[in-house]
Order: structure tokens, then sequence, then C-alpha cells
């Protein structure tokens, strides 16, 4: 229905009371539709006729003509100027950094061989509702649509990528190396670095079962930081598998099905205290002597220890050595450690995992990932060997002002042109639609303003230079040329401007 705009303009319309009437009549029932009830206050004010007994009022022509035409005065309210809690705005200061960083993730994507996809920001609820105790489930932004589907905005990316995985089937050639830049929607508390509605670059690698993928993958972070300016004195990444926590389990034959569950408890540990981590462990049916031993297994910080209290034999093991082995050959060694703590809150992860740290521990995780080989059969489809990492935009933005480490991204245009007669607005917009069409970026000036004014916008905008359009040069085809770095000043036929 289209609105409308102006309702007293349509009552008021010539002088006509009776056809005012009818049209309010017509109108009054929708106005809810039109403007919110608190908006809106109805003056019927009339000597002869009441409001009941406008509504009587017949639509032709009667004594209804003497009846003063029905007054709606719209009273705006106010609206709350900030965005929902936990979302931001993004004004041209803050796009220009948010646009520099996707660049990054883009060109560090791209040199190791990535291609880029995306999904809907809303899928289906069932995507993201795999096992209970995952945090992710009482975060979701779910509600039921129209067509009475559960929907959820996403909360993550991973889910969507192993339903498009299973879409395409065989027609794709394996390995895939895909990457995406996505919004990223989760209701939880709000801390420094952590937000309701976030941006989240992911890096997946789908049909490579050997831990080279997540050497690969571990290596583009790196390259990402040193291109931003961090070093591994500002960060490092812990590093563990998801198979120590299960030879543990196994040991003390705890059921798989809990596995998810106890993985679930131990991503709480730097978060609650260490005896309700032991009470939960319990409560997941863990005997005493297996929880105190999983608890010491998780303290180990270096693999000769974890060797000493497994064996050399245990896969985990294997894993592990070969990924150290491989950093050493990439050359970011000295970025990673062994740390049996860390599991991943996420219950699809099957192997290897690792979270980037800050190393003053100023800042929550500031990214993660690991291998989820049996993602894609809890969706219906096929298993086949994946890994990959999710990493928040909101938190390396904290990390960066931190270490003082913000690029200083100002406005840039290459032209800017002005008129210096208001008769000259056609010559100088046919001047920028010329340089527009040769690919360079102009501000025009739309309005007769002061040369003062130009300057200070052409200095606050960094123009190049400044192209002026006055009477005497226009009528010999020409331009008056400033360059605003050096103050060289010329003048050029408009058909060689460049």
């Amino acid at each position: 229905m289209r609105a409308i705009a102006n309702p007293s303009f349509l009552i008021h319309h010539h002088h006509q009371p009776a056809v005012a009437s009818a049209v309010f009549r017509s109108i009054r029932h929708r106005l809810p539709l039109l403007f919110p009830p608190s908006i809106i206050k109805v003056n019927a004010q009339s000597t002869s006729t009441s409001s009941a007994e406008l509504d009587n009022t017949p639509t032709g022509r009667s004594g209804s003509l003497a009846s003063p035409p029905v007054q709606l005065d719209i009273v705006q309210q106010r609206i709350d100027v900030n965005p929902p809690k936990g979302t931001r705005d993004f004004p041209p200061e803050e796009m220009r950094l948010r646009s520099w960083l996707f660049q990054n993730f883009r060109e560090v994507s791209q040199l190791y061989g990535f291609e880029e996809i995306d999904f809907p920001v809303l899928e289906s609820e069932a995507l993201f509702i795999r096992k209970a105790g995952e945090e992710i489930r009482d975060q979701l932004y779910c509600f039921e649509d129209r067509g009475n589907r559960r929907v959820a905005l996403r909360p993550e990316l991973t889910p969507s990528l192993a339903r498009l995985v299973i879409q395409k089937g065989k027609s794709v050639s394996l390995p895939l190396k895909w990457f995406a830049i996505g919004q990223c929607w989760r209701y939880e508390r709000m801390t420094r670095g952590r937000r309701r509605e976030h941006y989240q670059w992911n890096m997946d690698i789908i049909g490579a079962p050997d831990v080279t993928a997540e050497a690969e993958l571990i290596s583009s972070i790196v390259t990402f930081f040193k291109r931003i300016g961090i070093t591994a004195s500002d960060v490092g990444f812990k590093v563990s598998s998801r198979k120590v926590l299960q030879e543990v389990l196994k040991r003390y034959s705890i059921p798989e099905n809990l596995f998810g569950r106890v993985c679930i408890i131990i991503d709480k540990i730097e978060k609650i205290p260490i005896e309700d981590i032991k009470n939960e462990l319990r409560s997941a049916q863990l005997s005493e002597e297996a929880v105190e031993e999983l608890l010491q297994i998780l303290s180990v910080k270096s693999l000769a220890e974890l060797e000493e209290k497994l064996g050399s034999s245990v896969e985990a093991l294997v894993d592990l050595k070969r990924l150290f082995t491989l950093a050493e050959n990439y050359g970011y060694a000295e970025w990673i450690q062994f740390d049996a703590s860390i599991v991943r809150g996420l219950a699809y992860y099957t192997g290897i995992v690792f979270e980037g740290f800050d190393r003053e521990g100023k800042l929550r995780a500031i990214c993660g990932g690991g291998r989820y080989d049996r993602l894609l059969s809890t969706f219906g489809g096929d298993d086949l060997p994946a890994c990959g990492f999710g990493f928040g935009d909101a938190v390396i933005i904290e990390l960066l002002k931190e270490r003082g480490l913000l690029p200083q991204l100002n406005p840039t245009v290459q032209n800017i042109v002005c008129s210096l007669d208001q008769n000259l607005h056609g010559a100088a917009s046919s001047v920028a639609a010329k340089l527009r069409e040769k690919g360079q970026s102009v501000d025009l000036v739309l309005e007769n303003k002061p040369l003062k004014w130009v300057f200070k916008r052409a200095a606050r905008i960094n123009a190049e230079r400044l192209i002026l359009v006055g009477s005497a040069e226009w009528q010999k085809g020409m331009v008056g040329v400033k360059i605003l770095s050096s103050g060289e000043q010329y003048e050029i036929k408009v058909d060689q401007l460049e």
C-alpha cells in the first residue's frame, strides 16, 4: 500500500468538507498502519455535527457541507538516535577502517589461493541447533517467519558452509579452499571486543585430511598479522587437539556421546572457577578419578610432558608434532605454543584446535578454529575432512588501538570541480562527467560557495587538484587547474584533462 504522505492535504484539498469527511472515513481505519497511534491526534471540531454523527454522514451532497474539515495533527516523537544495543553504525571514518580491514582479509585469502563465497544472513534455525549444552543455542536471534518456518540470524559461518558443500555435492572438485567475510549475530553478554553483531572472516579447507591444512590456515593468519603490524610478541596461538581429551575419556570408559558436553565444560576453564568446572564434569557422569586426571592433562603446556602422560603412539601427539614441525618450516614456530586446555566451545571440532590470544591478556580470544571432519553428516551429508577458522572484526580493532597501530585513513579524491559563476554549473557538471568517464574521482561543488570554502573542503577530502570553471576560460574551451600539493597553477583545454 502506498503511504499517504500528508493526510491533512487530502482532507483540505479544494474546499469540499463533504469530500473531506468521506476521505477521512476511508482512511481512518488505515491510520494505525500509516502512523502509530502514539503520534496521531484526531481533532474533529464541529458546531453542528458530533464525531459520532460524522461517522454516519452520507458521502453525497448533504448537510455535512456545513461541517468544518477534520484536523489531523501529526506529532512526531523523537527517536533514539543510537543503534540497538550491541550493534554499530559505520559513519565514513569507521567505514574506511572496516574496508581497510576487509581488504586485508581478502588479499591474504587470495595470496593463499582461496576463493570468496557468501551465504544468507538468515538461515534455518535447525542449521545451528546441534547438541545440548552449546552456548550458541542460547545466543540465537531466532523467530518464526510468516510461512511458519523457524529461522535465525546466523551466529557463525561454518554451518552455512557445510550446507553449501552438501548442496554442491560432486559438482565441485576437492580440496575446496573457500573464504568468506560475513555479518554474524549472537545475543550475548557484551565485553570489550565482543558485540551482538559483528563481522567474521572465515577460511576453510574441505577435502584435505592431513595436518598440513591446519598449518596452512595458521600461516595465513600469521601473514595477516604481519601485514597490519602485529608481531609474535603481541599475539600467539594456543594449540591442542580434541583427540587428547578423547584419549583420557577412553581410558575411563566415558561414553562417546558425552564427549561434546565435556568439551563445552572444558572451554569455560578460564571463565569460571575450577570448582565449578569440577562440579559440571561430575554432573556429566565423570568419576572423581577421571575428573582429576583430566584436569591434570589439561594443565600440560608442552608436548614432551604430554608424551610422558599419554605415550608417543597416541594419534593426537603424532598430529601435534607434525604441526609444530610444519610451523618451523613455515617460519612461525615462535607464534605457537601447546596448551592442552584449548578445546573450543563448538561441538563439531574433532582434531587439532587453536586460538589466537593477546599476550598481554587484556582481550578475549582474537580468532579460533580447528578440524571438523564429521560436521557434514550432522546435516545428512557425507563427511569430508575439513578444517577452518573464524576471525572477528571487533577484537582485532581493539588490539590495534591497544598497540597504537590503527592506520590513518583519510578520505581522498582526485579532483574537486567548482564553477565560479552560477551560470556555469552546467559547464562544471560536464567537466566532472568527462573526468568520471575516464575513471577519475570527482567531488563536484553543488552550490555557489566562496573559494575559501572550496579550499577548505579540498583540504578536508585530500583532493589532489582543484579545477575551476570560470567565464573567461570557459569561453576559450579551457579550465583553470591548481595542483594542491605543490601550488602549481595552469590553464588547459577541457578535452586535454586527464
